[in-house]
Formats: structure tokens, sequence, C-alpha cells
């Protein structure tokens, strides 16, 4: 699960053994998505390096790979700005999740094994540790983690990069939800019920249970 562990490292403690790029990458996107850099908001490339203790070489690779995955946008004679959030964003991002997140657990149901269900469930019941403690972000690496997971059992390479994208756009919408505790009980519950669908090896129980998390997404955003 070597991608996993990579994304996994998108926090403060991200160890050496990876290239400062890929560090700086991995250290930017984490407050993005966490929205420590506010929606809408200007950074200062400075302030960023400070926040990161890294050089303008790899922030600055950092920023242009952030681009391209939408979570920043680079304004001519301005700078660069945290990308906005929208409803219609949102929306948008729903659509294509339905189809890519439904067919993953098609995938992993047929590729799935006793060891990874072991692990999504112990992944799960940390989701449900942080979120007792009202650790957000906690609760937000492992959640990214989670999904990753999946992503990785299966076992589509193109499928996971555009997965990886996608869930790190939901996710600065998802943070804006996780004050709400019934919402987080409701996520965990949904969890389990993919991990059910995947152990049981079924692959339409599965798509089902992606589209029901997905959709509560949607009601906890239209709600916030």
């Amino acid at each position: 699960m070597s991608n996993v562990m990579a994304e996994n490292v998108s926090s403060p403690t991200t160890p050496k053994s990876i290239s400062l790029n890929e560090r700086a990458y991995l250290a930017f996107k984490h407050r993005l998505i966490t929205l420590r850099y506010k929606p809408g908001d200007y950074l200062n490339i400075a302030q960023v390096m400070d926040d990161l203790e890294m050089g303008r070489t790899p922030v600055n690779q950092a920023v242009h790979r952030l681009e391209t995955e939408g979570l920043l946008q680079i304004i001519p004679r301005k700078g660069v700005m945290v990308a906005p959030l929208s409803i219609d964003d949102a929306l948008e991002l729903i659509e294509v999740r339905l189809v890519n997140e439904a067919l993953c657990l098609r995938l992993a149901s047929q590729r799935v094994n006793a060891a990874q269900i072991a692990y999504l469930r112990d992944m799960n019941q940390r989701i449900a540790n942080a979120s007792a403690s009202r650790d957000r972000e906690q609760m937000m690496l492992l959640d990214r983690e989670f999904h990753q997971v999946l992503a990785d059992i299966a076992a589509n390479g193109r499928l996971a990069d555009i997965l990886s994208i996608i869930h790190a756009q939901a996710q600065r919408f998802w943070a804006t939800t996780l004050s709400s505790a019934a919402h987080m009980n409701e996520v965990i519950a949904e969890h389990e019920a993919i991990i059910a669908a995947l152990e049981q090896g079924n692959a339409e129980l599965a798509e089902e249970a992606a589209r029901v998390h997905i959709y509560s997404f949607k009601q906890a955003l239209l709600n916030n």
C-alpha cells in the first residue's frame, strides 16, 4: 500500500524519505484540504515557505502541481489564490464521484482480501476515535487514507489518479460539514457498509454503498 503511505504523509509529520518537492506538495495540499488556507484568499508565497519550512523551488513546483489539480489558481498580475468553493463545483464533483467511486468499489469487491478488510475496519475505528475526540485534521487524514486504500484495492492506476484529485477537491467541501457529530456518525456507518459489501464480494451492494455515501455527503453539504 505504498500509495496510501505517500498520501498519508500530507501532514506536518511528513517523513524525510521522500523528495523535498513531494514533501512540499503534500504539506501544501494538506493545508488547502483542511482549509488552513481559506478558499478565495491570496497567498503570500514567502509566508507559505515559512509555514512549510521549505525553499522557494519546491514550493513553486507545488503551486503549479496544485493548480493543475484545481486547488489553487494563478491569477496574472495578482498572484496565487486558493480556489474558491461554490455549490455548483460541489454538485459537479458529486456527479463525477458517483461514477468513479462506484467503479472503484465494483473492482475492489472482486480483488479484496481478508487482510485488507481487517485494515479497513481498523482504519474506520480510528476515524471513529478521532471523531469522538473532535480531532478534525486526524479525521480528514484518516478518511483520505481510507479512500486511498479502496483505490489501491481496486488496482487500477488511472482510476486511482482520478480519485485522488476528486477526493482532495471534495474534502475541502467536506471540511465545512465536520462540526456535525451526527454527520460523522453517518460517515462511519457508511464506511462500515462499504467494508461489509466488499467482505461479501458483492459488487452491486458495494456500488450501492458508494452511492449512499456520496448522497450523504451531498445532503450534509446542502444542510450546512
